[in-house]
C-alpha cells in the first residue's frame, strides 16, 4: 500500500492521505518511483474547491514530479529499472487528434493530466506512460528537477507565446511560481522586468531580485512608462484572477502584447476596446509539449535557471497539509513533498 494525497470531493477541505494500492502498468506505461513533488497553485485550488476545471474524484493530486523507474511495461523501449526521470502533465491523450499529430498533444481538447483527470503523484508510485518521460543528468537533485514543468509553463508563455526582444520592458502580473518564473525566463531573453503583487506578496516579490528583477507593489504604471511614457513592450498576466487582464491592458503599449497564463474563473466586466484601440496582442498559453520539457532540462542542468531560491521546503507526504498551508497563506513560494 503506498500512502497518497487524495482530493475526494468538490468541497473546500476535501483533501485526506489514504493508503492505495500500488497502481497497475500497462505494456506501454512505467512504474515510477517518486522521488519529489512539487506542489502547484492548482493542487491548491483543489483543495480550498475554488478551482474552474472538472476533476475526476477521487484523484491523487500531484503532476510536478520526478524520480526512478520502478518496473517497466512489456512494451517499453528505451528505458530501463533505476533510470531518473521526469515526466510530463499529458497522461491520456487522443494520439489520432489533429493537435496531437502536429506535436501539439497539449491542445487536445480530450486530454486528461495528473492530479485531476488520472491518479497523480502525491504518492510513492505513479503509473506513467513511457511517452511522457524525460532523462534527468545525474547532477541535477529531484527536488529541481520535480520543478520542471512549472518551468515548461513559464517557458512556454514567455519564449513560444511572446516576442521578446533583448532590450524589451516586460511587466510580470502575479509572484506565485509561475509569475516568478515566466520574470526569470523574461531576463534569460534579455529584458528588463518588473514583477508586480501585492503588499501581501512581498516576501515573495523579494525573491525576484535573486533573477535580477525589480519587485513592485501597487501600479506599475510609472515603471511601465518610464522609458517613453508609451508602456512596456510586454505584459505577462500570471495572476489567478480576471481582474489583472484590464491591468495588463492599461500598462502595454500600443503595438505591444499580452501573454496570458494565469486563471480566472470570474467574468471580465470591463470592454475591450482599449486592446482593439492600442493594436495589442493577447495570446493564451497553455501547458507544454516534448520540445519545451528537453530546452528546460537543459536550462536546468546547466543552471542557467535555478530553481533553489523559489523553494520553501521539502516535507515528508504525512505532513502535505503543513506544506500546503505554508504556500496557501504565502510563507513560501514553492512546498516540494517526499514521499519515500
Amino acid at each position: 500500500m503506498n500512502a497518497a494525497v487524495v482530493n475526494f470531493a468538490p468541497t473546500r477541505g476535501a483533501v485526506e492521505l489514504r493508503d492505495l494500492p500500488t497502481p497497475e502498468i500497462g505494456p506501454d506505461d512505467v512504474l515510477l518511483e517518486v522521488a519529489n513533488v512539487g506542489v502547484c497553485g492548482s493542487d491548491l485550488h483543489q483543495w480550498t474547491a475554488d478551482h474552474s476545471w472538472p476533476v475526476n474524484y477521487p484523484v491523487v493530486l500531484g503532476h510536478e514530479f520526478a524520480g526512478r523507474i520502478a518496473q517497466l511495461g512489456t512494451d517499453v523501449q528505451g528505458w530501463k529499472v533505476g533510470d531518473r526521470v521526469a515526466s510530463e502533465t499529458a497522461a491520456v491523450i487522443d494520439t489520432t487528434n489533429p493537435m496531437s499529430r502536429r506535436g501539439l498533444y497539449n491542445l487536445d481538447p480530450t486530454r486528461k493530466g495528473f492530479g485531476y483527470g488520472v491518479h497523480g503523484a502525491m504518492t510513492r508510485f505513479v503509473r506513467v506512460p513511457s511517452r511522457i518521460l524525460h532523462a534527468l543528468p545525474d547532477p541535477l537533485p529531484f527536488e529541481h528537477a520535480c520543478l520542471t514543468e512549472p518551468c515548461c509553463v513559464a517557458y512556454n508563455a514567455v519564449v513560444k507565446n511572446a516576442r521578446i526582444e533583448p532590450g524589451d520592458r516586460v511587466v510580470v502580473l502575479g509572484p506565485g511560481t509561475i509569475g516568478i518564473l515566466c520574470a526569470a525566463m523574461a531576463r534569460l531573453c534579455g529584458a528588463e522586468v518588473a514583477l508586480v503583487g501585492l503588499e501581501a506578496d512581498r516576501r515573495r516579490l523579494e525573491i525576484a531580485r535573486e533573477y535580477g528583477c525589480e519587485p513592485i507593489i501597487g501600479s506599475a504604471t510609472d515603471w511601465a512608462k518610464a522609458r517613453d511614457g508609451l508602456g512596456a513592450d510586454g505584459v505577462i498576466d500570471a495572476a489567478g484572477v480576471s481582474a489583472t487582464l484590464k491591468v495588463a491592458i492599461d500598462l502595454v503599449r500600443p503595438a505591444g502584447w499580452i501573454s496570458k497564463v494565469g486563471w480566472g474563473r470570474d467574468p471580465l466586466g470591463f470592454s475591450l476596446d482599449p486592446l482593439v484601440q492600442k493594436n495589442v496582442t493577447l495570446q493564451g498559453s497553455f501547458s507544454h509539449n516534448w520540445p519545451t520539457w528537453e530546452r528546460v532540462i537543459a536550462l536546468l542542468a546547466s543552471r542557467q535557471l535555478n530553481v533553489a531560491p523559489i523553494i520553501g521546503g521539502v516535507w515528508p507526504i504525512a505532513r502535505w497539509q503543513e506544506a500546503f498551508e505554508k504556500m496557501h497563506h504565502g510563507e513560501v513560494v514553492k512546498s516540494v513533498l517526499s514521499p519515500v
